[in-house]
């Protein structure tokens, strides 16, 4: 459109300068010469006047635009302020709201680290009564051997009383053994366990041929000791310790046995037995228990057989959905020792999901990243080894820290032989989540599936589990006569549940 009003404007100036020539030769009777300078003249003057005209105009549009820019940019500048004052806004209230946080889990780490001292003034005064129970109760010299010959005949009741031990700890160390020795459920157990010290004086040769025929015979027993978490003892795990019945149903240790096993190619066959049974029993507590777990231990030989392997491998692929809840236990030794084939074969069960513990531990000098990429995720120091201060110059770092080490790699510490109320106020200060002992529950028989639940239990034993499953009142407990003799200072029983009620069906 301009270029067209450009032409037609220009035309018009020609046709105007050539009238005014034409004019002045035909009317002012001008020569043509003349006429042409006049008309020429003309046309230079509306050339120059057009031009002069279309420069202002073009200064006003100009001007117009950059004050509509100026206001544009001075609007933008106003919007960029406004943007800027809010964002300030926000950021004082996300400020605000970071240091209201820091103070109130200042707060909930104050009342933490106080209800913490309270637990360990708690561990400290039932510490206290313990000695003095210990110092001005003791208990007869003639109340251990009724126990000793009691117990194997009532697994059951076993059972349930290690389930309930872990919520009343204090009443265990009530019925020390004889007061000779000092006041450590050890020794009250390993006399309970007689009829495995009995068995020792047999030569290789016989305990060869015991083991044989007790596999022969499925003679292998699984006793079950818990873990509990600390310090509230609640039972977490359970670990699961071998036991063989020879001719005449006497005990044998697995520590007298295994060796043995080893050295004639037997253990294979008995980590399988075992790990069978371990199944069994986990499915059975994670009917009324989703969150608890079974450690089996498995030995170094069987790792590194494989035959032996490959059908503990079948049968653990085939039980892959309690990969979560059944923890594999080894040797120290043997993570220390691995060969090409045992690391495959670890890695193995660790791809199928399996975890591991590491138990027998002799030394602190751990590698925890190591051990977490192998699958490690619990580790059982004993509680003597933890509080030597011998082990605070002899390892890597301080047995106070192990706990927040392993804990940073995603391994918990369970602490275990633990026979004294003082070793657990002390490693309330470690930080040790989990504790295993006698202190709170020694190794107990299961009651064969599908028995009676008075089936091999004397009639005063029957009575008593009578009583506990409802036909007495639950003050009569739950131990045999002799039992109940030796612990009469213990409070009355009390309504099971949970690990506990489930346990009195295993």
């Amino acid at each position: 459109m301009i270029r067209i009003s450009t032409i037609f404007i220009a035309i018009c100036m020609v046709l105007v300068a050539a009238s005014l020539g034409l004019v002045l030769y035909a009317v002012a009777g001008i020569s043509g010469t003349e006429s042409g300078i006049v008309a020429l003249t003309a046309l230079t003057f509306l050339i120059l006047y057009n031009a002069v005209s279309m420069r202002l105009r073009d200064r006003n549009d100009v001007g117009g635009q950059i004050a509509d820019l100026s206001r544009g940019t001075a609007d933008l500048a106003r919007q960029v302020a406004e943007f800027g004052r809010r964002l300030a806004t926000i950021e004082g209230r996300i400020a605000s709201s970071n240091s209201t946080n820091s103070d109130r889990i200042q707060s909930v780490v104050g009342e933490i680290n106080e209800l913490g001292g309270l637990v360990r003034q708690l561990a400290t005064t039932v510490s206290t009564h313990e000695d003095l129970l210990a110092g001005n109760a003791p208990a007869p010299a003639p109340v251990p051997a009724p126990i000793a010959r009691q117990e194997p005949e009532a697994p059951i009741d076993l059972m349930t009383a290690f389930e309930e031990q872990p919520v009343a700890p204090p009443p265990l160390p009530a019925a020390p053994p004889p007061p000779v020795a000092q006041p450590r459920p050890a020794p009250s157990i390993q006399a309970q366990t007689a009829p495995p010290v009995q068995t020792a004086g047999r030569n290789q040769t016989q305990l060869l041929a015991t083991l044989r025929n007790a596999i022969d015979e499925n003679r292998i027993d699984i006793f079950l000791q818990p873990m509990v978490t600390l310090p509230q003892r609640k039972v977490r795990f359970y670990e699961a310790v071998t036991r063989l019945r020879d001719e005449r149903d006497q005990l044998v240790a697995a520590e007298e046995f295994i060796s043995i096993a080893e050295a004639s190619g037997l253990i294979g066959r008995i980590d399988n037995m075992v790990m069978l049974r371990c199944v069994q029993v986990l499915r059975r507590l994670m009917v009324r228990n989703k969150d608890v777990g079974v450690f089996c231990n498995v030995a170094a030989s069987t790792l590194g057989n494989s035959t032996t392997f490959a059908q503990c491998l079948d049968f653990l692929e085939a039980n892959r959905a309690l990969a979560p809840s059944l923890v594999l236990e080894f040797k120290q030794s043997t993570f220390r020792n691995l060969g090409p084939a045992e690391t495959e074969n670890l890695a193995a069960l660790a791809q199928r999901g399996f975890r591991f513990s590491i138990d027998h531990v002799t030394d602190l000098r751990i590698e925890p990243r190591e051990l977490a990429d192998r699958g490690v995720r619990f580790i059982k120091v004993p509680a003597t080894l933890l509080l030597d201060p011998r082990q605070a110059s002899a390892s890597d770092i301080h047995p106070s820290d192990l706990s927040d080490l392993l804990g940073r790699f995603g391994i918990d510490l369970i602490a275990e032989r633990i026979e004294g109320e003082r070793a657990v106020v002390d490693l309330l200060d470690y930080d040790v989540r989990f504790g295993q002992g006698f202190l709170f529950a020694p190794p107990r028989p299961l009651r064969p599936e599908g028995a009676s639940a008075t089936g091999g239990a004397s009639p005063n034993q029957a009575q008593d589990i009578q009583g506990s499953n409802g036909s007495a009142p639950p003050s009569q407990g739950t131990i045999s006569g002799a039992t109940s003799a030796a612990t009469s200072a213990a409070p009355p029983a009390q309504r099971i549940t949970g690990n506990a009620a489930l346990a009195r069906r295993i």
